[in-house]
């Protein structure tokens, strides 16, 4: 068995203390703090466990203290209303006996519809014409910094196969319209909702790496402090998490310190199956006066 899918399958199963309570642990990694589709993806699982025979079909959150990874995070439900079609959650992560995050889920009972339409899939190359092999015969390739390339390595839950290369070279692109596509590393049981869980800790990967896009600079460079704010996300259509995905992103505005940016997700065959948002802190460091 993969080690990255019993990585990933630890990371949201988290444990049930009480009705309404929940534990959830971090990975061991490097990271000073925890990632922000961790957060989501274990308050996603603890709301889903509070309701029975529907799937969540939005989320909206703010990320409110940086979490820390060396200790667990404890996830409390509220049950704010549990109706014929919908039902509303509300998780709020703790560490330290404060609230370091915030979520509204809503639910709701599949029905039958007279309105069905969708955007339209970018052209793009598919992914098995972005792997490590097919990109490293781009002279290109050969410049690209050690850690950028250990970043979009499979042993991760989510492999990443980005499009645009160029940008982790000083490319600016034009409205930061970036594409990646995403999968987690290995298979996951046939559940529906864990897919969904699945795909939520994925989708805070990247985004704000399209409003830096514009300025052909990435989340990579040391001089940034870049830090989510707050995150939403639509699920529109089923799909599998452990199948290519292809995540649409671009930034439309980035002003005093903050960059909003949007996501579209897409099967290979062009079905939109989520869409996301999200606001982010992008400033640069202060430098020392001389």
């Amino acid at each position: 068995m993969s080690k990255s899918l019993i990585d990933l399958l630890a990371i949201l199963d988290i444990e049930q203390l009480e009705v309404n309570l929940f534990r959830g642990i971090s990975p061991q990694t490097s990271w000073q703090r925890v990632f922000g589709g961790q957060v989501i993806g274990q308050a996603m699982v603890a709301a889903c466990r509070t309701v029975e025979g529907r799937l969540p079909h939005s989320l909206h959150c703010y990320f409110i203290l940086p979490g820390d990874p060396q200790i667990p995070i404890i996830y409390e439900v509220e049950r704010l209303r549990d109706g014929k079609s919908y039902a509303t959650r509300r998780v709020t992560a703790i560490q330290h006996g404060h609230a370091i995050f915030s979520m509204m889920v809503s639910f709701h009972t599949e029905e039958p519809t007279n309105f069905d339409h969708q955007e339209r899939m970018p052209e793009v190359p598919p992914p098995e014409k972005l792997t490590a092999e097919e990109a490293s015969k781009q002279a290109i390739f050969k410049e690209m910094p050690e850690f950028i390339r250990r970043y979009y390595e499979s042993d991760r839950p989510i492999e990443l196969r980005p499009v645009e290369l160029g940008r982790y070279f000083g490319q600016k692109i034009d409205e930061g319209r970036i594409h990646v596509w995403i999968r987690t590393a290995a298979k996951l049981p046939d559940d529906p909702a864990l897919h969904m869980c699945a795909l939520a800790y994925a989708s805070d990967f990247s985004l704000l790496d399209s409003a830096m896009a514009r300025y052909g600079r990435t989340l990579f460079d040391k001089r940034m402090m870049p830090a989510s704010l707050d995150h939403a996300m639509w699920f529109h259509r089923p799909f599998r998490a452990d199948d290519w995905l292809l995540y649409a992103q671009d930034s439309p505005s980035a002003q005093g310190g903050r960059a909003l940016t949007r996501g579209l997700i897409f099967k290979p065959d062009g079905t939109l199956v989520a869409s996301v948002a999200q606001e982010g802190s992008i400033r640069e460091r202060r430098t020392p006066a001389g």
